[in-house]
Order: C-alpha cells, then sequence, then structure tokens
C-alpha cells in the first residue's frame, strides 16, 4: 500500500534526489478583477495525467529526470507580506539545497518571493518576464504589494538593466515610460529574445517568470485578467527552445483561474506550459 498524493505527473521523488522542486502558491488576495487564481495549483496537478511526461517539442521526459512535487503552501490569504515570507523561505530551503525552485501559482504577487530568494543566492541574477502587462505599478489603489506591481518590487531587488520584459501589451502610460529608464520592455513580441540569450548564455544566472495571461485569450481565456493580442501556443514552444542555452536558476508559472474556462481548455494550456518549461530548465 502506499499513499495516495496527488503531485504534477512525474514528479514523485525524494527531495534528497530531486534536482527541482515544485510548489504551489495558492494565493490571490490583491487580484483586481477576476479572483481564482488560488485554485489554479491544484487543478493543474489533477490534469497533468491527461499529458505524457514525454515532450516531443524537445524530446525529453520528465520520467529521465528528479522532480519533487512539495504540494501546495499554506498561506495566510489576506496577508500579502507573511505569504511572499513563507514562499521566499521555501525556495530559500531549496536553494540552500542547491535545487532549482520552480513556483506555481496563484497570482502573480507570488513570484515575488521566489525572485528575492533567487537574487539573494544569485545576486548577479537576471529576470525574463512574459506577460500581458507591465506590472510596474508603483502601487495599486495604494498596496505596494500587488499583482499589479510585482516587477516594480523585484526591480527594486534587481537595480536597471537586469530586468527583461517580453509581450507586454498591457499597462498605465507611466509604467512605458519608467520602463524606458529602468527595464528593457518590449511590446507585443518576443523578437528581441534571440539577442538577450545569447548575450545571457555565458553562465549569468537567470529566473524565468510566466504570467499565463501573455496567451491570447481565444486559447486561454481561464485567467483573471484576459488581454487580446497574445501569443499561440506554437510562440510559447518558440520561447522555450530560445531560452534552452540559459542557466535557469528558478521560475515560475502563475495566473490560472481555472473556473473562468469551464471547458478546461486554459488547465489543460497551463499543465503543457510546466511540462515544456519544466524539461527546457532540466
Amino acid at each position: 500500500m502506499k499513499p495516495n498524493i496527488q503531485t504534477f505527473i512525474g514528479c514523485d521523488a525524494s527531495f534528497e534526489e530531486a534536482k527541482m522542486v515544485i510548489f504551489g502558491a495558492p494565493f490571490d488576495s490583491t487580484t483586481s478583477f477576476r479572483p481564482g487564481t488560488r485554485f489554479g495549483p491544484e487543478m493543474i496537478r489533477l490534469d497533468s495525467f491527461g499529458l505524457e511526461t514525454y515532450s516531443p517539442y524537445l524530446d525529453k521526459d520528465l520520467e529521465d529526470f528528479s522532480v519533487m512535487d512539495l504540494g501546495n503552501l499554506d498561506l495566510p490569504f489576506g496577508n500579502s507580506q507573511k505569504s511572499l515570507k513563507i514562499i521566499e523561505d521555501t525556495a530559500k530551503i531549496i536553494l540552500d539545497a542547491k535545487k532549482i525552485p520552480f513556483l506555481i501559482g496563484g497570482e502573480h504577487l507570488v513570484s515575488l518571493g521566489g525572485i528575492r530568494a533567487s537574487h539573494k543566492a544569485y545576486p548577479e541574477m537576471v529576470l525574463l518576464h512574459f506577460d500581458a502587462h507591465a506590472d510596474l505599478r508603483d502601487d495599486y489603489m495604494g498596496e505596494k504589494n500587488s499583482h499589479a506591481s510585482v516587477i516594480r518590487r523585484a526591480w527594486e531587488h534587481l537595480g536597471d538593466g537586469r530586468i527583461y520584459q517580453f509581450c507586454i501589451r498591457s499597462g498605465a502610460k507611466e509604467e512605458f515610460q519608467w520602463a524606458k529608464e529602468h527595464t528593457h520592455l518590449e511590446t507585443f513580441s518576443y523578437d528581441t529574445l534571440k539577442d538577450v540569450v545569447e548575450q545571457l548564455s555565458d553562465g549569468t544566472p537567470v529566473y524565468v517568470t510566466i504570467d499565463l495571461d501573455v496567451f491570447d485569450p481565444s486559447i486561454f481565456p481561464g485567467t483573471g485578467t484576459p488581454e487580446v493580442g497574445g501569443i499561440q501556443w506554437g510562440d510559447m514552444i518558440k520561447i522555450l527552445k530560445i531560452l534552452q542555452p540559459l542557466k535557469i536558476i528558478g521560475g515560475d508559472v502563475v495566473e490560472l483561474s481555472p473556473h473562468y474556462d469551464s471547458s478546461g481548455v486554459s488547465t489543460a494550456v497551463a499543465c503543457k506550459v510546466i511540462r515544456e518549461m519544466m524539461l527546457t530548465i532540466l
């Protein structure tokens, strides 16, 4: 007899043997439009068993690697400071053990915990950000810790020239103006990604954050703030293949709100992004 423990498919290694440790952060207390991302991690695990562990896109198989699924963190809803501290402390334990933390959200704010821990472990770290939204507000309705300001908070740790943003197509005018002085922001596309990867493929530690609303809502409606004009599935595969030469030391996939897509397609897409991103890193 074995315990019935739900993990992401192929991620049942022990902590000691794992090269990567994934964990869920079911938090959505600062969501500004449609809440529900707290349910993302559990739905992703459940739906992952509709996938194979093998990726024909990358010709790699999760069964050939040791990955542990730590499960979901217990986060206090409504307390973003304490939740971020729990996420950061968890990522630190993983990093201190020389393993790769991989976070499944949850709203985009949860990424800040992983980013902070990774930056402390790798002070030269660079952040690659794929999203529909700039997330560069200094605050949202007076709240500094918000999914709408997560990259601005990350900048406070990383500083100028260490954040690269792609496919951005929404934000306040002030965010785009601020980005001109502080981040590398590409609107609508990822055309400059190859050049950026060439610059960073010298062993620079990289953290990758993917907000799933980077996809067009025609294939991914199950998110809190859908924005028309996004990428398609083939674009995501191109992006991940471009990222393969990098030294990726941590990452996350966030902003699935599964109940806004009763067809289940958005959850299926999220699962496949996670499988492909894990295999890209491994």
